[in-house]
């Protein structure tokens, strides 16, 4: 039994350390990109073409103004802010009218949907709406949860100066809002395992999907995959955008600029629900990636392989697998989490992060114990390929 644990963990430790090895070495060539795309944003006499930027919101949060704010104080020539919930009388919608007030150069719309047509996924409805009532041809969508610098937009439209890009995401690094023990362990989860996975995949068979946090995309691009409805089912509506995109003929672009993702989930119990639905939703959306993603782990195997050794009388060998499996994860952490997403969390990076490693591979095997998930208030099934339907 001990010689089998630690041939499973040695392999786990060997395939996590060959997935870090692409991840580092695609971030030199990410960080030149982002020093060129930096020089371009920065030129005033480049293409700023307008911009119809979507908020779809769904009630309110800690801090949700401030958040708002930062996508009216963009230093570019040119766009509208769309707000759209379900009801009128939604109290995000009552925030993002008191910040506009504020803000009267920048127009802005507020719009409702009343839930109809009735999609399993709320939020569809309401990118339709903004998509009909949007004066623009470039759209940028972004979660509530989001907070931005003045140069956002210049950056996010960068790569739509090439007819072949239909689409652009950002990468974004975890922002701990309030504080907290597991808000820090989801956000540093979020700047450095997220945005791992994102350099590999991106690295190894180009980008093929877009990030929730931002999407930004062309009017015809969406036309092109049928609208917004394609995703009306999916839980994973992000994948699935990204990936129509990429299928219709359009380039994805993963811009250089990171953004912060807000953490508000702050007790140990809302984070493993959230994280293990978000696994969940990519077990369904992407199941042999998914399935694969057990051997980016590092910690679990170095527990496994260092306790099988020492276990056989070789502690030291044991104390080696195990010092090694934390050494891949500070690499990556400073890699990933410091050059390319910039998270100033130093404690988070080489502390937390660890055993957020540990925690990801927990998150992972929950995903495979049920497929049923908590969503909005509601319960619902995951089917394969990631459509959603209600519980019985």
């Amino acid at each position: 039994m001990w010689y089998l644990l630690l041939g499973l963990g040695a392999f786990g430790l060997l395939a996590s350390t060959v997935v870090a090895g692409i991840v580092l070495a695609a971030v030199p060539g990410y960080v030149r990109e982002r020093t060129t795309a930096q020089w371009l944003t920065t030129r005033r006499s480049r293409p700023t073409p307008p911009v119809s930027l979507f908020k779809p919101l769904h009630g309110t949060e800690p801090g949700l103004a401030g958040y708002l704010a930062t996508f009216f104080k963009q230093d570019y020539p040119e766009y509208e802010i769309l707000f759209c919930a379900r009801e009128a009388s939604d109290t995000g919608l009552a925030i993002a009218r008191e910040v506009a007030a504020r803000y009267p150069r920048i127009p802005a719309q507020f719009l409702v949907t009343n839930g109809q047509p009735d999609y399993i996924n709320d939020k569809v409805i309401s990118l339709e709406r903004m998509a009909a009532a949007a004066k623009y041809d470039i759209f940028v969508i972004s979660d509530s949860d989001v907070r931005v610098e003045p140069d956002y937009l210049r950056a996010v439209t960068l790569p739509f100066s090439e007819a072949r890009v239909g689409a652009v995401t950002c990468p974004y690094r975890g922002v701990a809002a309030e504080g907290g023990l597991w808000a820090r362990l989801e956000a540093v989860g979020m700047s450095v395992e997220m945005t791992a996975g994102v350099l590999a995949a991106r690295m190894v068979e180009g980008m093929q999907f877009v990030l929730g946090p931002t999407m930004a995309f062309r009017r015809e691009a969406i036309q092109a995959m049928g609208g917004f409805r394609v995703t009306a089912e999916y839980c994973a509506d992000d994948f699935v955008l990204g990936n129509e995109a990429h299928k219709h003929g359009s380039t994805v672009i993963l811009s250089h600029h990171a953004i912060d993702h807000m953490v508000i989930n702050s007790g140990f119990i809302s984070t493993v629900k959230h994280q293990v639905r978000w696994m969940k939703s990519t077990r369904f959306s992407r199941p042999a990636g998914h399935f694969g993603t057990a051997l980016t782990f590092s910690i679990p195997f170095g527990i496994a392989a260092g306790a099988a050794a020492a276990a056989l009388g070789h502690p030291g060998w044991g104390l080696g697998l195990l010092a090694w499996s934390v050494f891949t994860r500070l690499v990556l952490a400073l890699a990933v989490g410091r050059l390319v997403v910039r998270d100033e969390s130093w404690f988070g990076l080489l502390v937390l992060y660890p055993i957020r490693d540990l925690m990801g591979f927990c998150f992972w095997a929950a995903s495979y114990l049920s497929s049923r998930i908590l969503w909005r208030g509601h319960v619902y099934r995951l089917l394969p390929g990631g459509k959603m339907q209600a519980a019985d």
